[in-house]
């Protein structure tokens, strides 16, 4: 069943084959999990590696096959005509079942010697083959002898024993390149790995002593490094002989955990203990393995865990881990070991998981000690039980929000005076993270459980002390004080039900034996759902379902040129002109030449993409003499840009050059840019105000990405605090210190004067409801998958340039392009082929980067190529505008009770970082929208965009319309919510009708703006949808 603890070491001798389909398929995804492109989307990729895993000897390994309508193939009425893919895959597999029922394999032999071998196969050839005889035909045999060409010859030899010998050799690379990436050793014994600790460590005999890392999965120091720029001058990967180290064992009352141990192998040990036979002497295995297998399996990712080892988890004491309160539930100890003399022995001692973390990523651990290994006692095999907890934004690949590992051991209480019998709580371990700076025990709450009867009431006690004992402000980091409290209390009253179920399947095991026991505490059918969760149970197959609707063509001229007028009378037209434009089954050959209007058409660069082939601008051949840019951003805002110092990083070789706004003065280049004002600068000036952390002030040009980094990290930037007031950062930060763009605020007036309206309590006799509020929308990452990358090629002793650019204003990038850079625009090309998504957040904050390596190639008069990496795209690049609405409505409540809106006055707010940029137009946009769908007889909106600390906001799929939308919708719940009426009812009864307009004059209508489709559209829906008999069913 479930082989979610198989690593990726596992099966390597039969690749999986003895498994049945469903496994196979568990197997792939498990180990795709980390791997899905979510551009490409997950269910192509799953169906492209599941068929590759299919193959299918009787029904009940056949998969469920559905064509694009969504019907199942093989139910299809049409299914001996259809000619569709998966028709024929459908067809193709009841062929293979009943050829394998009549004896013959699936690939049409007569199967393997054995009779239990199962090929990889799901069409009519083998796929693996078919691909195989295209891939020889199209490549040389050069071609395919790469890999042996780039392996190591030291390493290709016979004697398997000399090749281990070879690697089991210790260590030591030292880095003596630019990127000072210090020493690295390999030891090989536990006593070398020590004394490099001792030599290396804070106040140890080297002078260098203070920067040693331990590496095993790079997963924390390979974050340090590169997001952090952290330098180790030593780092140490320990051998795999160092057996103590590595190791995973269990003895009569532990288990016994190298502290290198990689997660996945503990995963596999745990799952082998769950599997193994169900004899008494392994239950404590199986009952201790399990709740760190199942926490595992949530653990970060298969490609992580087979690397991240447990010892790393617990030194980096993360107050979000899931391991360490599983391991603080459970009792483990830690083992450390250390030499304090080079001539002594290894000293070792233990210190208890719970007793390890002393603060935030603060361990009791000395600099000189290593964690050798990490004992877990094994639980009883009754009435002690271990559940571990989870909550997380996402189930996979997500840190927790709150997690949790509670143990309890009961035992049956001894009979009181008037003869009752019950459960009592003999221990309890309870750990939270999430709940503090660090892992923590609730000691409170455990002392409040400790000796009280096992029953709801106790737990409900508890529960309150639980409460008390992790009160946290509102401002604590993370946020979400109060949800997170909550999170805590849910946890433990499920670890009461899941250990009653537990319980009871103790006591009916041994009462089949005769022994007799206390009853065990019932719980409600409607608590029944809180038994079991996502930690402990299978994780869910990877489903997915594309359907689309049958391609409609609209009656027309095609009519006449398709030829099917008289004799397709009684055929629907969207058919009969799909048969009319296939080629007749008598000349396959025949190119398609008819009308392809509703026909699918393959995405030009469809192969290219699914291939990888397809070029962007990072992929784009490195031309002559290349170099690379990164840029000098501020590490301040709300200050003033003092000097700039490029000395240090003029000294590091491979630098080649630096440019600040002085060399745009220098060739007489316009530095000024923005779509609409020219606020904005490509490189800002000294004396200038700094406006936001992340703002450009220059570039670096090196030899290569890493150097260019490097130096823009050595330029020293001084700044001064001369600015008065405060950085402001918010919509309300703004509104206090009135930092607006007024010139560009715009209102909307309709119908009466709406606050002399809104301040009245009847209307005509009839009461007005009035609701006030507000509502915000937060902002958006755009997160296209190429960042934002530029590649400037100069000519002509640069007096011309062609720019290649992931740009969606290729226009706007020529023009400042030329201005900065003192070039006509006649002599400045700009190239864009494709782009790796943009959403409107390459349509302005894309020409920066074009500038800046525009000015480096002009004069250095070499090709440069600039490509942000991820976490600098998205610090300065800008979103989504998030938006403030306040409001004041009213509605009118007719005699029949029906709910009319009468008047709005709304305020909307957008924050529009330090630059305009197009928060202007996005605040219009939404202006045009706040009224929806529904009419306002007296409207009143004022736009306003506001001026902040944070980097300029740009366009967003919807420029404002969501943002305006959505106030509407909020507005339409809040009177649905006062007037104690079905939002459905209130939102139908008052959307536009023909012959109404618009507060910005649009008038609805055939002879204005054509249909009106929303309200039919809607009665349709709830009709066909039974949306009501939906929402009394929900």
């Amino acid at each position: 069943g479930d082989n979610s603890g198989d690593n990726s070491g596992d099966n390597s001798g039969d690749n999986g084959n003895h498994k049945t389909a469903t496994q196979r398929h568990d197997y792939l995804e498990e180990h795709l999990d980390g791997n899905l492109c979510r551009c490409t989307g997950y269910r192509p990729i799953w169906d492209a590696a599941r068929s590759l895993v299919s193959c299918h000897h009787n029904e009940d390994d056949l998969e469920e096959i559905r064509g694009p309508c969504g019907v199942k193939c093989g139910e299809c009425p049409e299914r001996e005509s259809c000619e569709m893919d998966c028709n024929l895959e459908s067809k193709k597999q009841m062929a293979d079942v009943a050829a394998n029922d009549n004896g013959g394999g699936c690939c049409g032999g007569s199967g393997s010697e054995s009779g239990n071998e199962k090929c990889c196969s799901s069409s009519s050839m083998d796929k693996i083959q078919q691909y195989q005889q295209i891939i020889e035909s199209k490549h040389s045999e050069k071609w395919w002898d790469q890999p042996n060409d780039m392996f190591p010859k030291e390493l290709l030899r016979d004697d398997e024993k000399s090749v281990h010998d070879e690697l089991s050799k210790p260590l030591k690379v030292m880095d003596t390149s630019i990127h000072n990436g210090g020493t690295w050793y390999t030891p090989n014994t536990l006593e070398e790995l020590l004394d490099l600790f001792r030599e290396f460590s804070s106040g140890g005999s080297s002078s260098s002593g203070g920067g040693i890392k331990m590496v095993v999965g790079n997963t924390e120091v390979g974050i340090e490094t590169k997001f952090k720029h952290a330098s180790y001058p030593t780092m140490v990967h320990p051998s795999k002989d160092i057996h103590t180290l590595h190791d995973i064992f269990s003895t009569e009352d532990c288990y016994h955990v190298g502290g290198c141990a990689a997660l996945g192998d503990l995963q596999e040990f745990c799952h082998s203990e769950m599997t193994s036979d169900g004899e008494e002497a392994n239950r404590r295995h199986e009952r201790t393995a399990k709740p760190i297998h199942d926490m595992l399996r949530w653990f970060a990712s298969t490609q992580i865990r087979n690397v991240a080892c447990l010892g790393g988890n617990l030194v980096t004491a993360s107050p979000i881990s899931d391991m360490n309160p599983m391991l603080c539930s459970l009792g483990a100890t830690l083992v450390l070991a250390s030499r304090p003399k080079s001539d002594g022995g290894v000293v070792r001692r233990n210190v208890k998981v719970s007793d390890f973390f002393i603060g935030y990523r603060t361990v009791e651990k000395e600099d000189m000690e290593v964690i050798e290994r990490v004992d877990v006692p094994l639980l009883q095999d009754r009435f002690e039980y271990c559940i571990p907890f989870k909550q997380a934004r996402r189930r996979e690949d997500d840190i927790s929000i709150v997690t949790s590992g509670m143990r309890i051991k009961l035992r049956p209480a001894a009979t009181t005076d008037n003869g009752g019998r019950h459960w009592e709580i003999e221990d309890v371990a309870i750990a939270f993270g999430g709940m503090a700076p660090k892992t923590v025990m609730a000691r409170n709450t455990m002392d409040a459980l400790i000796g009280k009867p096992f029953d709801l009431n106790s737990f409900e006690d508890a529960r309150k002390v639980l409460q008390d004992e992790f009160q946290m402000p509102d401002d604590v980091p993370g946020g979400q004080a109060q949800y997170r409290l909550t999170l805590a209390c849910s946890f433990l009253h499920r670890f009461y039900l899941n250990c009653v179920e537990e319980l009871t399947k103790d006591v009916a095991a041994d009462e089949t034996e005769g022994v007799s026991y206390p009853p065990v505490p019932l719980i409600e059918n409607d608590e029944e759902c809180g038994v079991g969760g996502f930690v402990g149970v299978k994780k869910p197959s990877i489903t997915g379902l594309q359907t689309y609707p049958e391609p409609k063509v609209a009656v027309g001229l095609e009519v006449d040129h398709l030829g099917m007028k008289d004799e397709s009378s009684d055929l629907p037209l969207a058919a009969v002109a799909a048969a009319a434009a296939k080629p007749s089954s008598s000349d396959k050959s025949t190119k398609q030449t008819n009308n392809s209007v509703g026909q699918p058409a393959t995405h030009a660069s469809g192969p290219l993409h699914c291939t990888g082939e397809a070029i962007y601008i990072d992929d784009i051949p490195a031309p002559a003499n290349l170099l690379h840019g990164s840029l000098i951003l501020a590490s301040k805002c709300h200050a003033t840009l003092a000097s700039i110092n490029v000395e240090p990083a003029l000294s590091i070789p491979g630098v080649a050059g630096i440019f600040t706004s002085e060399d745009i003065e220098k060739i007489g280049g316009d530095n000024k840019m923005g779509p609409i004002l020219l606020d904005d600068f490509t490189f800002l000036p000294v004396g200038e105000k700094v406006e936001f952390v992340g703002q450009v002030l220059g570039i670096v040009v090196a030899a290569s990405q890493e150097i260019a980094e490097k130096g823009a990290r050595a330029v020293a930037v001084e700044y001064t605090d001369d600015v008065e007031g405060k950085a402001i950062v918010s919509i309300e930060d703004a509104i206090d210190a009135e930092s607006f763009w007024t010139d560009f605020r715009h209102e909307m007036k309709r119908g009466g004067n709406v606050d002399e309206i809104l301040n009245e309590s009847e209307v005509g006799g009839k009461r007005l409801v009035i609701v006030e509020g507000s509502m915000r929308s937060g902002g958006q990452e755009h997160f296209y998958l190429e960042p934002n990358s530029t590649l400037a090629v100069p000519s002509e002793s640069a007096t011309n340039l062609t720019i290649y650019s992931s740009t969606q204003a290729p226009t706007k990038t020529q023009d400042f392009c030329a201005r900065v850079t003192n070039t006509p625009a006649a002599k400045v090309v700009v190239r864009m082929k494709r782009m790796g998504g943009g959403f409107g957040g390459k349509e302005t904050r894309s020409v920066f980067v074009a500038t800046a390596a525009a000015v480096s190639a002009k004069l250095m008069n070499r090709p440069v190529r600039v490509t942000l990496n991820r976490d600098t795209d998205m610090a300065i690049t800008g979103g989504r505008h998030a938006f403030l609405a306040k409001y004041k409505a009213g509605a009118v409540v007719e005699e029949d009770g029906t709910i009319k809106l009468h008047a709005l006055d709304v305020r909307l707010y957008n924050n529009g970082g330090c630059k305009f940029d197009l928060s202007g137009p996005v605040m219009d946009r939404a202006l045009f929208h706040v009224d929806n769908c529904y009419f306002w007889p007296n409207f009143h909106s004022v736009g306003t965009s506001c001026k902040t600390s944070q980097p300029p906001h740009t366009a967003f799929r919807g420029f404002g319309g969501p943002q305006g939308l959505l106030v509407a919708e909020h507005i339409m719940d809040h009177f649905a919510v006062e007037c104690n009426v079905s939002g459905d009812k209130l939102r139908r009864d008052n959307m536009y009708s023909l012959q109404d307009a618009t507060p910005f004059g649009m008038r609805f209508g055939d002879g204005f703006t054509g249909m009106w489709n929303v309200p039919a559209m809607w009665d349709r829906l709830e009709k066909e949808l039974d949306i009501p008999g939906r929402r009394q069913r929900a």
